[in-house]
């Protein structure tokens, strides 16, 4: 995976709390330490995010986004 985000954290898919049009993703990326980012619910689907996921919290900005590995 290749992106210009500088700051990449991976970690575990914690916990998705979905709404009616997106969804947060909480990522453990170190014990005790989380980052949450709330991306499109077809996002959650497209990306297979699920609890206990490897996910990559990719920060640029003040925005965060979601990734994953194939």
């Amino acid at each position: 995976m290749k992106v210009s985000a500088r700051n990449q954290l991976k970690g575990t898919v914690r916990k998705i709390t979905h709404g009616s049009i997106n969804s947060e993703v909480t990522i453990e990326v170190a014990p005790g330490i989380e980052v949450t980012a709330q991306v499109t619910k077809a996002s959650v689907e497209a990306l297979g995010l699920k609890e206990g996921v490897t996910a990559y919290a990719l920060i640029k900005a003040d925005s965060v986004m979601v990734g994953v590995e194939h």
